[in-house]
Parts: C-alpha cells; structure tokens; sequence
C-alpha cells in the first residue's frame, strides 16, 4: 500500500514538473524538482511491497537534506536574476554560485558522510543481526530466479543419513 501511494505522489510530481516547465514557471519546476529528489531518496528505504517504509533510521538526513534543498534553492532564486551582470561576491565567488555549493553539493554530502561514519555507533549488533536473520528468512521461504536449486531436505538427511538427489 505504501509503495503505491509513493510511486503515484512521485508520479504526480512528475507531471506537475512537466506542466511548470512547460508554462516557463522554474522556480516552481525547481521546488518540484527538489521535492522529486527527496521522495525519490525516501523510497529508497522500501524494500518489500507487503510493509510499510521504514524511515526511522533515515528521517534525520531526509529532514536535514529537504531543509538543504528548500534553503538552497530558495537561496538562489532570491539572489539570483538573468538579467542581473553584476553580482556581489563572497569569498571571490557570486553570491548565487556560493548558496548553490553550499546548499545543494557541500552540507548534503557532508551530512551523508557524516551519516555513515556516525552509523557504526547508531546501529548497534542486535540490529544487524535482526537485519540478517529476516534477510535469511526471506531467502528461506522464496525462491529466487537466479538461485541454483535446493533438494528438499528430508527428515533423515536432518538427522544426518545421507543426501539423496531426487
């Protein structure tokens, strides 16, 4: 259900950045655009279609990159004008050109290294573990296309006679 609902709010931002880009209305087809990144970046965190996503581990980022990206793209279109020619500079670089670093590439890739060095010390062992033990459940219970067939295991292969191919 969740992923449903995603993948058509991702749809419809999609469309609304065609219809804006088309009118010639950027600042909003910028937004949308940034909205668009997020969603993306959340639905990343959905891995089967019977749960719901799980953005607990991952709603400190998501939060601090939205905020990233809103103040970065509300930055450039507050400073920015096309028909500007001269420009203030900060640290020998227009100011627009400088909120666009800092805003959209320098804190987002600062706050994902940050994330995964700090993520050691945030997941502890009974995660992981819980991680790989549904992993293994999973692997359990399907069957993947690319996996090489498993002989079903009899009682008495179970309590150590011999394999037998069937």
């Amino acid at each position: 259900m969740a992923r449903n609902v995603t993948m058509s709010l991702i749809g419809v931002l999609s469309v609304g950045a065609l219809v804006t880009a088309s009118l010639g209305w950027y600042r909003t087809f910028s937004f949308i655009g940034g909205a668009i990144i997020l969603s993306v970046i959340a639905t990343s965190t959905i891995e089967r279609s019977d749960r719901d996503p799980d953005l607990a581990p991952y709603t400190g980022l998501i939060g601090g990159l939205a905020v990233f990206f809103l103040l970065g793209l509300g930055g450039i279109w507050l400073t920015w004008d096309p028909t500007v020619t001269e420009y203030s500079y900060v640290l020998g670089i227009p100011t627009p050109t400088l909120i666009y670093f800092v805003f959209i590439w320098l804190l987002p890739l600062t706050a994902a290294v940050y994330y995964s060095i700090i993520f050691d010390r945030i997941a502890s062992e009974e995660i992981v573990d819980d991680i790989i033990e549904s992993a293994r459940e999973e692997q359990r219970r399907e069957s993947f296309p690319l996996a090489p067939k498993q002989p079903k295991r009899t009682a008495e292969v179970a309590d150590g006679g011999e394999v037998t191919d069937e």
